[in-house]
This record gives structure tokens, C-alpha cells and sequence, in this order.
């Protein structure tokens, strides 16, 4: 962004010309920023819930940072400092997340979380696959003539994405969507293929059948880079187009019409989605669709190859490599890391010795985001004092004891990477932070002042108040790269030392093999899974044997939109100006057996929880499913995740939200 501040207030904000991904202009939430930064909504102020009552009260910083102070330290000294939970989302980037963590291992420990709620699985088996995460720049797919967006619809989620969609189009490309949904994207596309949710899997085993079978793969390629190929083929060999066509529900001409275009058209790229990794068997079909472009020969050359995430801005990070995912064998510093993000509720519950007394969440809305809400309001409630950081009044916050108000982007520096572009970006600092807001970083250093932390260690962990030993704190994490100063980042994005414009190009892979792994026995090793990408029915799904021994028949979706960042920016008076009331799609022919009318209050239910919500009935959804897009705050009448199960990924311990059975109904008037 460019932002323009005048009199103290952001007057504009535009696309920097600089970053070659971001080109055409920012899309309706980085707009909003405009009025989440003034919003009249904001925390300003330190504040108390009334005990007893769901009302807060303003305290001054000296009150709260003297109770949460007197909390930690009894605690600690009482239970352990295992007995507090460190809860930290992906609200906000960069490299001052650190900091909260630092803190906690100076404090002497904490319980903390392993997982994700977005991209393990898909992480994961992208790794296990090709050794790491990392696509083709992208404006690189302008040079696709295939594109096949699998289980994503980013002309709502990546808008950035599209153009460069639009000028592979006008190169001659073809362009195929896979999605149980008509979405915005399809609408572009020759061909919308609408699988059965969870069994995308099959699918595409279909199509490397009908590969291999007419001999359309790269017998060379495969001979040098690829590992397992034989194993895979015999496997494919099960899978006829018959078969994948009775799992998937998509009809046999279609698989065949998708293995054409894959077996005739070169270079070819897939782009999946994070929805499609959200099911209790998504790393094996992540897997199984990019071994798609390993038998043909589409990684590592222009407009080629898989692209699910671009890593290579995470120089800093370890979620470069997934294995930052997993627990540790051991705690270090204190640090328990033990309850699956996954499995919030159900896990907070379960820890003993020792149990769960108090809790500080920080970027996040676990109330409403987390699998089992009603399980994870549970888990809140048992605990004896929790603190929540944030800029408005969440769900989560809303159960909180005391509530500490956040800066907004524009209100600190800080050094930020990206999912999908190799660029690192200074993020200035651009507005003094309102009313008594303090960036989180200056909570921390406080407070460990206040408990009498080493103040050697405090101080070269976590930047003091000022703006000066913040970018001295920034400056000393940058050090290891010379190419990289905030001299240098001042003047526009920069991409991250070591990017590769073309991933893979020289064909060099970071598996045990040194090739594509089609046949990984580390797959096997850590996750139990057949070290092949074997097919197999999600745990619930209306054809697996936990839903066929349940009434619930229908698949729930609970897509993302353009309009909100999951809860993010629902609160705002610009969203909502543009925004649909809650309601749920449902197909006629779904609708018409449960005789639901367009506009009737129906209630979405299963045996975990329930909400309701206004039927649309909706001609393109696949029958067998209904749609409700997530992010509703429960004070809105959702959340979807009143309904959706703490169950893990079958691997890379992702949220296995998609494995959601519901049944829905009219509700009496």
C-alpha cells in the first residue's frame, strides 16, 4: 500500500506500483482499513468485564497491567506456568510476532498450541511431495495455456490473482474450475467441474488412470525426477474412470474431458485452495493432485507447476517448513506445546498437570474460528482469569476478563512477508496509535518489567516504547541478510533473498529421494498414512461409515468471502453496507424434500450444535451440500463452527472443518 496521512489521518490509500503482484489496486477489505483504523466500534481503553455480567467497564493500564500481573505471578507460583494458555492467531504479520513468545519463555513458561486452522495439510503434503513450499512468481501465470483452479474461487479470495488468469486467457489459455460451488471464478471459466466435497482424491486418481493409460505422461521426466512412479501407476490402475466417476459424482466424460486437456496442453498450472485441505483425508488428496503434474512433466518450467503456497518470503520463519507445525519431542523453556489448535476446546479441557487455569489470546477469535464452539466456550469458561488483545469487542474478548486494545497496522513498524508473493515489505508506521492503544510489543515489555523479568534479556527481546528502538530491534533481525535494511525496504517491496522466479527450475528437490515423491514412506512414517496418495472416504462424509450410521445427509460448506477475513471486517459500517444478511444456500432439490421456501428461517443443526439462519435456495450448488459463508460472530447469529467437529487433518495437524454433516429444517413461525 501507499497511504497518504494528512492532519493526522489516513486521507488515502493505494496499490504500490512496486509490488508486481499487487498491481491493480487494493480489493474492498484493505479499503476498509480506512474506517478500521477510526472505527467508532475500536477498544481504546484497557476494559473490565463486570463480574457476573457480560458488560466491561474502562480500566486504566496502571489496574489492568497490575492485575494480569498479580495473575501470572500466582499462577506460576501456585500451579505451574504451564497452567497458562499463550493462544496467538494470524491476525496481523510480521516479524514482531516474536515477541509474545519471547516474553513467555522469560516468564519461565506457558502451555502454547501446534497446528493450524488454514494450510498444514496442504503444507504438508506439498512438502512431502516436492521438499518444500514454493511456486512460480505470479505473474508467471500469464505463460500458463492450462489453468485449473482446484477448490478455490479467487476472484473473491486472491482478486490478484485474476488478472494475471485474464491474460493467460487472452494468450489462448485454457481454463477449467473445480469447485462443488458456481462461483465468480467459474464464471470464466470453459468448464466448472462440481465434485462430491472430500472426494477430490478420486478424481483426480481418475484422470492419472486415463493419463497413463493412453500414455500422455513424460516418460523422461518421470525417469529423472520423479520417485514412486511404478507404485503409482499401479495403484491409478484401480481407479478407472467408472470408479472415480461413482466416488466423486462427477460423470465419466467429464474426468475424461479434464485428462485431455491435462494429456494435450502445455505448460499447465493447478492453483488448489486452503478449503479442500480442510477434510480428515486432505493431504492425500493434495497429494494425489499434484502427482497430476509430476507424471506430466508441469513442475519447474514458465507457466507450469502447483501452486498452494509461496513460502519463500518466510526467511525468518520457520512455517517455511511445516515441521514448525508439529509439537516438539520436548518442551523447551518452559513451554508446553501440547493442544492441537485443531482440537482448542476439547484439548484445553483434557490438559492435566498442570490443568488450564488462565489464558492470553492475541490476533485471534478462537470462540468463533475454532472447530466446537460450543466446546471451546466451554474450555473458556472453566478458566479462572483470561486476557484477551484486540481491537474490537470479538466473541472471544467478550469472554475475557480483562481486555487490552491493539494497534492497527498503521499504528507500528514492522516487517512483513506473504502467502503467495516472494516479497518482503516494510510496513511504516504511519499514525500515533488513539486513545490509550499500545502495540503489543510495549504491553510485554511492561508487564515483564513489572514482574521483574531480567531486564538485559527483556531488553534485547522486546523494543523499547520508542519508534527509534523499535527499528533497531527490526534492523538487528534483518542483519543476516545484507540485501535487506530498512534503508532499502523504505524504498518499495523487495523480493526475499534467494527468490526463484521459477520454482524448481533446476529440478532440484528437498525429499529424501532428491525426486517427486509419489511414493513417500515418510508420509508413512509420521502420519500413518499409505505412502501412496490412496483415495479414501473423509471420516464423516454421507458415505462414510460415521454418516451413513447418522441422519445427518447433508455436507455443510463454509467458504470464505470477498467481504470479510474469516471474522475480520464483518463489524465494519463498509462491509455491512455491501454485505448479505446471514443466510444459508441450499438446493432446490434439497429444499424441495425439507419443503423450504426462499426467505424461510431454517435451522442448520447436528449433534454438536445448531444456528440459524435465512434459506436461499440456490440452482448452482451441488445437491447433497449447503453453503454458509464462515466469519459471523455468534453476537450475528453465527458461528458456523457451532457445528463443525475438533478433529485433525490426516496430516500436518490441520482443522478438518469440512467434515461437517448437518441437517437442516424450517424452523415454525
Amino acid at each position: 500500500m501507499l497511504v497518504e496521512v494528512q492532519d493526522g489521518r489516513l486521507r488515502r490509500i493505494e496499490p504500490h506500483p512496486d509490488n508486481l503482484a499487487t498491481p491493480g489496486g487494493l480489493c474492498l477489505k484493505g479499503l476498509s482499513y480506512m474506517e478500521r483504523a477510526t472505527s467508532p466500534d475500536r477498544l481504546l481503553y484497557p476494559m473490565a468485564r463486570t463480574p457476573g455480567s457480560d458488560t466491561f467497564t474502562r480500566i486504566s493500564w496502571e489496574h489492568a497491567l497490575g492485575q494480569i500481573a498479580e495473575r501470572l505471578t500466582a499462577c506460576r507460583d501456585r500451579f505451574g506456568a504451564q497452567s497458562i494458555l499463550y493462544y496467538a492467531g494470524s491476525g496481523t504479520k510480521g516479524l514482531l510476532n516474536s515477541v509474545g513468545m519471547s516474553f513467555w519463555k522469560l516468564f519461565g513458561g506457558c502451555t502454547t498450541t501446534f497446528g493450524d486452522l488454514c494450510w498444514p495439510a496442504g503444507l504438508e503434503a506439498t512438502r512431502l511431495t516436492l521438499g518444500e513450499n514454493k511456486h512460480n512468481a505470479p505473474w508467471d501465470l500469464a505463460n500458463a495455456r492450462l489453468i485449473v483452479v482446484w477448490g478455490k474461487n479467487p476472484a473473491e479470495t486472491n482478486i490478484h490473482q485474476m488478472p494475471f488468469i485474464d491474460q493467460a486467457l487472452e494468450r489462448g489459455a485454457r481454463f477449467i474450475v473445480i469447485d462443488p460451488r458456481r462461483t465468480e471464478t467459474s464464471e470464466r471459466a470453459e468448464l466448472l467441474i462440481q465434485p462430491r466435497p472430500g472426494s477430490d482424491g478420486a478424481l483426480a486418481l481418475g484422470v492419472a488412470h486415463l493419463l497413463i493409460k493412453s500414455g500422455a505422461v513424460d516418460r523422461d521426466f518421470i525417469t529423472r525426477h520423479v520417485h514412486g512412479f511404478d507404485a503409482f501407476r499401479r495403484m491409478a490402475g484401480d481407479f478407472t474412470p467408472e470408479r472415480a466417476a461413482a466416488l466423486s459424482d462427477v460423470p465419466v466424460r467429464t474426468i475424461e474431458r479434464l485428462a485431455d486437456c491435462l494429456a494435450s496442453i502445455r505448460p499447465a498450472t493447478i492453483i488448489a485452495g486452503f478449503g479442500m485441505q480442510r477434510y480428515t483425508n486432505s493431504g492425500q488428496t493434495m497429494r494425489a493432485i499434484i502427482a497430476l503434474l509430476a507424471v506430466t512433466g508441469n513442475i519447474g518450467a514458465p507457466g507450469a507447476g502447483w501452486q498452494f503456497a509461496n513460502l519463500q518470503s518466510a526467511v525468518f520463519d520457520r512455517v517455511r517448513d511445516p515441521v514448525a507445525f508439529y509439537p516438539p519431542a520436548q518442551q523447551q523453556d518452559g513451554v508446553r506445546v501440547s493442544i492441537s489448535t485443531a482440537r482448542l476446546g476439547p484439548d484445553m479441557l483434557d490438559t492435566k498437570e498442570p490443568e488450564l487455569r488462565m489464558a492470553w489470546i492475541e490476533r485471534g477469535n478462537p470462540v468463533a474460528q475454532n472447530p466446537q464452539t460450543l466446546a471451546v466456550r466451554q474450555a473458556f469458561e472453566k478458566l479462572d482469569f483470561c486476557v484477551v488483545v484486540d481491537q474490537f469487542l470479538t466473541d472471544t474478548a467478550r469472554m475475557a476478563h480483562v481486555v487490552l486494545p491493539a494497534k492497527t497496522l498503521f499504528e507500528q513498524s514492522d516487517v512483513i512477508g506473504a502467502y503467495w508473493h516472494s516479497y518482503l515489505q516494510l510496513k511504516q508506521k504511519v499514525l500515533e496509535p488513539p486513545g490509550e492503544v499500545r502495540p503489543e510489543s510495549d504491553i510485554y515489555r511492561e508487564l515483564a518489567l513489572r514482574l521483574g523479568l531480567p531486564a538485559a534479556a527483556v531488553a534485547e527481546q522486546i523494543p523499547g516504547p520508542t519508534d527509534a528502538e523499535v527499528e533497531a530491534w527490526l534492523e538487528r533481525r534483518l542483519a543476516p541478510f545484507p540485501e535487506l535494511t530498512l534503508e532499502r525496504l523504505r524504498r518499495g517491496p523487495v523480493l526475499a533473498p534467494g527468490t526463484e522466479e521459477i520454482a524448481f527450475a533446476d529440478l532440484v528437490f528437498r525429499t529424501p529421494s532428491g525426486k517427486i515423491e509419489l511414493d513417500s514412506s515418510e508420509a508413512a512414517r509420521r502420519w500413518g498414512v499409505d505412502p501412496l496418495p490412496v483415495y479414501g472416504e473423509p471420516q464423516e462424509s454421507a458415505r462414510s461409515e460415521q454418516g451413513a450410521a447418522g441422519a445427518r445427509t447433508l455436507t455443510f460448506l463454509t467458504p470464505n468471502t470477498k467481504d470479510r477475513i474469516h471474522s475480520q471486517f464483518g463489524n465494519l459500517k463498509m462491509i455491512r453496507s455491501v454485505s448479505e444478511p446471514l443466510s444459508v444456500l441450499i438446493s432446490p432439490a434439497d429444499a424441495g424434500i425439507r419443503g423450504i421456501r426462499e426467505g424461510d428461517l431454517v435451522s442448520i443443526y447436528n449433534g454438536r450444535g445448531d444456528l440459524q439462519a435465512t434459506a436461499r435456495i440456490d440452482l448452482s450448488l451441488k445437491p447433497g451440500c449447503v453453503s454458509m459463508i464462515n466469519g459471523s460472530w455468534i453476537a450475528e447469529g453465527g458461528s458456523v463452527n457451532r457445528c463443525s467437529c475438533a478433529r485433525e487433518t490426516d496430516m500436518g495437524h490441520g482443522a478438518a472443518f469440512h467434515d461437517n454433516l448437518v441437517e437442516i429444517e424450517k424452523v415454525p413461525r
